[in-house]
């Protein structure tokens, strides 16, 4: 009987993933979006890039364990590319590994509701994680970009790690003005591209654009350290080191 209510919890958990679970639970606890990049390379450069792997896990973990339903969508839906190295050492983490041998967490993941497909009404929050293929889908999707306006003039959390942030370029306030003029944000410094060697495929500079659409952007002085900044809904992590940090924050401000 214990294996046949185990049986029924996960089917339930995977309709919930499949189909956002409004038609599975009437009412339930608070619901938070993983919306991804579909986009598995960097322009014509050709270079394999994705989703970073542990600004998913991390934030996946951290916000089942403290009670909120999570849902994972992407642009395109269906199986959302992973940067293939953030699955490999050092940037490998005990979350990423758990992520992998998780059965019902890897079928999300494959398995990823199409963001057309979605209310953004029926979520409390949203989770952007990063990795530079969102620089070529979400950054420019008038869908996720609208999603993110109603969601702050709504004043509801929008959490953002990485290059996440590269999605607020064309985001604008009710006045017509930059999103991010006048807030306090983070985001993936140049210094950290440059480390990458990968500044020379971006199609933008995720910091420069942030300063230029009147951000007060904040960085750390050594690259790869934790930092985030909230101001209003709008929550902001600057690298992977971040992304557990955002996710406590973010978990705490649900409650």
């Amino acid at each position: 009987m214990k294996n046949l209510f185990k049986t029924i919890s996960v089917l339930l958990f995977v309709a919930s993933s499949l189909f956002g679970a409004s038609s599975v639970y009437a009412e339930g606890p608070k619901r938070v979006l993983i919306v991804m990049s579909s986009e598995s390379a960097m322009g014509i450069s050709g270079k394999l890039t994705g989703t970073w792997f542990e600004e998913v896990a991390t934030p996946y973990y951290t916000l089942r364990k403290e009670g909120y339903e999570v849902v994972m969508a992407s642009l395109e839906g269906g199986d959302a590319p992973i940067d293939l190295l953030s699955m490999q050492a050092p940037f490998t983490t005990p979350n990423t590994d758990k992520f992998l041998n998780d059965i019902v967490a890897m079928h999300a993941l494959e398995n990823t509701n199409k963001l057309s497909e979605i209310n953004p009404d029926d979520f409390d929050a949203l989770f952007f994680p990063g990795g530079y293929g969102l620089l070529w889908d979400l950054a420019s999707d008038s869908m996720t970009i609208k999603m993110i306006e109603d969601f702050y003039a709504a004043n509801k959390p929008i959490a953002m790690v990485c290059h996440a942030p590269a999605i607020l370029r064309d985001a604008k306030k009710a006045n017509g003005e930059p999103l991010v003029k006048g807030l306090t944000v983070t985001g993936f410094m140049n210094a950290e591209d440059d480390e990458l060697d990968l500044s020379r495929h971006l199609l933008f500079s995720l910091e420069d654009m942030l300063k230029a659409n009147g951000g007060n952007y904040k960085k750390t002085k050594k690259n790869w350290v934790a930092h985030i900044e909230i101001d209003g809904p709008l929550m902001t992590g600057q690298n992977p080191a971040s992304a557990p940090v955002l996710a406590k924050a973010l978990a705490k401000r649900l409650k």
